[in-house]
């Protein structure tokens, strides 16, 4: 079990706009993702060292962004002022996962600027919307050379920590294990929610130093 990417919904401005902004705090330049079709979402994406990734995610007058739970997520984040919606762990087998959320994973495809498509199983966005600061779970079908943060070079930026409002016994629970430090490769920081829990901010090394988003 390891982080898989972060998301952060689109500003008013819209999604090229929100990550032109990013992309400067970073030095990163995004790749265009492609379009969720299933989802009613499309995203640009940073890669990021590590085996991570942020995506910047858009909901589009489609339909699927108001009936599935990833579209529902994204949109309302958004009309929110967008911001970060969630973050994502990828691991080799979901039949744990579907059993203990007593439902089935879902079909993810998109076809990025690469030209090569992209499908994956995703599960727990429900979760995410009931409970912010609980991830969604990803397992991938092509292999880690495929995985969308190989597609061009990130200058080694890399996640560092995340600042969650919520609870990390909550957080175990959902993951399904006990373990001191279930995401090994990045660090958590919590805090006493006061609100709706969440991810409050994401640090990110870079060759000019720590930045904070």
């Amino acid at each position: 079990m390891k982080l898989d990417h972060v998301s952060y919904a689109s500003e008013p401005d819209g999604y090229h706009a929100t990550a032109e902004r990013i992309a400067e705090k970073l030095g990163v330049v995004p790749y265009d993702g492609g379009v969720h079709p299933r989802f009613g979402t499309r995203n640009l994406i940073f890669p990021l060292a590590n085996g991570h990734y942020l995506e910047v995610v858009e909901a589009l007058e489609h339909p699927a962004a108001l009936s599935t739970p990833f579209g529902q997520a994204v949109r309302a984040r958004s009309e929110l002022g967008g911001g970060w919606m969630g973050w994502c762990v990828s691991v080799e087998d979901l039949t744990a996962v579907e059993a203990r959320l007593e439902r089935k994973a879902v079909d993810g495809n998109r076809t990025p600027e690469s030209g090569l498509e992209l499908k994956w199983l995703q599960i727990g966005v429900k979760g995410l919307i009931a409970d912010p600061q609980l991830p969604f779970f990803i397992k991938w079908s092509a292999d880690s050379s495929q995985h969308p943060s190989t597609y061009k070079t990130n200058e080694g930026v890399a996640i560092d920590t995340l600042q969650i409002a919520g609870d990390r016994d909550r957080l175990r629970d959902w993951l399904g294990t006990q373990d001191a430090k279930p995401i090994s490769e990045i660090n958590i920081d919590w805090s006493a929610p006061h609100g709706t829990p969440g991810i409050m901010s994401v640090s990110f090394e870079t060759k000019n130093g720590p930045v904070i988003i």
